[in-house]
C-alpha cells in the first residue's frame, strides 16, 4: 500500500540518533526528502545523513539548537529554499535527567520545559501557516508515556511531555478540517543507544524494569518509526488527528 510520502518534505528535529533518526530513515525509505537536525555531534550527524541517503531519500543536514527561535527560522527558510515547502514536521528533540523534586531548581525546570515543550510550540507556530495555506500538513509530536503516568524524579520532564500532549489535542481541534493533522506519539521504554545498559545499572534493575512491561521486552525504534509513517501518510493518516499513540508493550493503557 502506498503511503503517499514520495517527494514530501519532512523535518525531524533531534534526528541524529535514537527515535528521531529511526523516523528520519523510515520516512526516507518511503521516498520523503528529509531534514536531519541535531545539536553538536558531527560524527552522529554524518552517520545519520549517510543512513538516510542510503535508504533512498534525499537529505539535508541542518544541525543546531532547536530552542533558539532564530535557528528555527533559519531551519525553515533553508529547508524551503533547498527542498521545497514543508509537508511534515516531527518535534522529536527533547530529553531530561532524573532529578529529585526538592533538588529541582528554576534553571533546570525551565530548560527542560523549553526543550521539550516550548521548542515544539515555536516550531509549529513557524511552520503551520504554510501548511494551512496549501491545505496539507502533518505535525507529529514525540511525547512520552511519562507524560501520561508521571515519572519518578521526573516532574520537570513529565510535565513538559504532558503539556505537549495537551498542545497536540488543542491544535488538532483548532485546525480540524484544514487538511493539517496534529498527533502525538508517547513511546514507552524503547531500546536505543541511550537505554541504560549493564555498565551503568545492575542486571537486577534491568530485570525489574522489564517485569513492568507486560510484553516483557523493551520496544524497538522501528516500532515507533512505523507509527510515525502511518500518521504522516496519505490517505492512511488522513483521519487521525488529536490522537496520542502509545507504543509501549502494554505498560500504560490510557
Amino acid at each position: 500500500m502506498s503511503t503517499g510520502l514520495t517527494g514530501k518534505v519532512a523535518v525531524v528535529t533531534g534526528s541524529t540518533r535514537g527515535i528521531g533518526r529511526g523516523i528520519a530513515v523510515a520516512l526516507a525509505r518511503e521516498g520523503a526528502k528529509v531534514v536531519i537536525n541535531g545539536l553538536d555531534d558531527e560524527i552522529e550527524a554524518a552517520s545519520a545523513y549517510r543512513e538516510v541517503t542510503e535508504s533512498g531519500g534525499m537529505a539535508l543536514l541542518y544541525p543546531g539548537d532547536i530552542t533558539d527561535e532564530r535557528f528555527v527560522q533559519g531551519l525553515v527558510d533553508e529547508t524551503e529554499q533547498e527542498l521545497g515547502p514543508i509537508d511534515i514536521w516531527v518535534n522529536n528533540a527533547g530529553g531530561g535527567k532524573n532529578i529529585p523534586f526538592l533538588d529541582l531548581d528554576d534553571e533546570r525546570w525551565h530548560s527542560t520545559i523549553d526543550l521539550n515543550l516550548h521548542s515544539a510550540f515555536r516550531c509549529i507556530r513557524r511552520v503551520i501557516p504554510g501548511m494551512l495555506e496549501r491545505g496539507f500538513g502533518r505535525i507529529i509530536n514525540i511525547a512520552s508515556q511519562l507524560g501520561v503516568k508521571g515519572g519518578y524524579e521526573q516532574a520537570h520532564y513529565a510535565t513538559a511531555k504532558a503539556g505537549l500532549i495537551g498542545l497536540t489535542r488543542s491544535l488538532a481541534l483548532e485546525f480540524a478540517g484544514s487538511g493539517v493533522t496534529i498527533n502525538a506519539i508517547a513511546p514507552g521504554r524503547i531500546q536505543t543507544e541511550k537505554t541504560p545498559g549493564t555498565a551503568r545499572v545492575s542486571q537486577a534493575w534491568l530485570e525489574r524494569k522489564l517485569r513492568e512491561i507486560p510484553m516483557g521486552r523493551f520496544g524497538k525504534v522501528e516500532e515507533v518509526s512505523a507509527t510515525a509513517v502511518l500518521i504522516a501518510s496519505t490517505p492512511g493518516g488522513d483521519f487521525y488527528t488529536g490522537q496520542t499513540f502509545h507504543p509501549n508493550g502494554g505498560e500504560v493503557m490510557p
